[in-house]
């Protein structure tokens, strides 16, 4: 059973907007060969999967000795899911660790307020109690944008005036979060390029003051990124992982251009844990990631 059972509808938009996939494995007669592998691994590399992770698959394929094109679309998916499952793992919240403290990271358009909307009506559907900190401060609409959430699921919002100091709004988030005993804490930060050594100094900073509450905080530092960006993201991986220590990933707006193949590209990199999906606007298109699931999707 895969996480998208309960939601079939989910998996049926995850495929019908990753279709690009379906032309990966093209249709052939007679036994795999040479010329039907590199055609293949030439619509991976099209698909955002990237030279390295591209071979790497093609590379397990040829060993295979596989009897017709539906025998490689099987291989294909199979090679897929063992490449994400390592890195599809849940957001786990422990007991007895109150507040957890999820901080958001993410270039600018990414998605990452409104992730954090998602969440939040997730956890509050679980019955956790749950409070937003507003640290994108640059910009006022996302105050705005995290306030109408917070009323939306009757999650108390932490926020600070326009231009206030991100790292403070963390720090006044995190001492409210402590007198409530809320569980879960989700500070969301302004939209920054992993190029802006400026503002890459100012989220170490917000970081830096979470982590004087105590050790291992904050427990999730969560980066979300832009499938329809591409390989760009692996960059972005890059750097913001350098800054303050990447731990889990949202691939959002998978409903837009995106071909879907950065996911395996990251996976493949990184071995981050990727922790949801996004696949739409509405709260319930936040989907936790599941390997074969997406591999069964994207190849179509």
């Amino acid at each position: 059973m895969t996480q998208y059972d309960s939601n079939p509808g989910l998996f049926a938009r995850l495929r019908s907007r990753l279709n690009r996939g379906a032309g990966w494995v093209a249709a052939f007669s007679g036994p795999v060969g040479d010329a039907q592998l590199e055609e293949l691994e030439t619509r991976l590399i099209q698909g955002d999967v990237g030279i390295d992770t591209a071979q790497r698959i093609i590379g397990k394929l040829r060993v295979r000795h596989l009897a017709d094109a539906v025998a490689l679309r099987a291989a294909l998916i199979d090679e897929i899911v063992a490449l994400l499952e390592p890195v599809a793992k849940p957001l786990v919240i422990p007991g007895g660790v109150r507040p957890f403290v999820v901080l958001a990271l993410g270039v600018n358009g990414v998605g990452k307020t409104t992730t954090l909307g998602k969440l939040a009506q997730r956890f509050k559907s679980e019955g956790r109690s749950v409070m937003l900190a507003a640290g994108d401060t640059f910009r006022a609409a996302a105050v705005e944008q995290l306030l109408i959430w917070g009323e939306r699921h009757g999650v108390p919002v932490t926020a600070q005036a326009q231009g206030a100091d991100p790292a403070a709004v963390a720090h006044d988030a995190y001492g409210a979060s402590q007198a409530r005993s809320t569980d879960v804490l989700l500070v969301d930060t302004a939209g920054r390029l992993h190029t802006q050594a400026g503002l890459m100094e100012e989220l170490k900073k917000v970081n830096r003051v979470l982590a004087k509450f105590g050790p291992g905080i904050p427990q999730e530092r969560l980066l979300v990124l832009d499938a329809g960006l591409g390989q760009n993201s692996l960059r972005q991986i890059e750097e913001f992982h350098a800054a303050v220590g990447v731990t889990g990933l949202v691939v959002a707006k998978l409903d837009g251009t995106a071909k879907g193949g950065i996911v395996l590209a990251a996976a493949g990199r990184f071995g981050i844990p990727i922790r949801f999906i996004g696949i739409g606007e509405a709260a319930e298109d936040l989907a936790p990631f599941d390997a074969r699931a997406f591999a069964e999707a994207l190849v179509g």
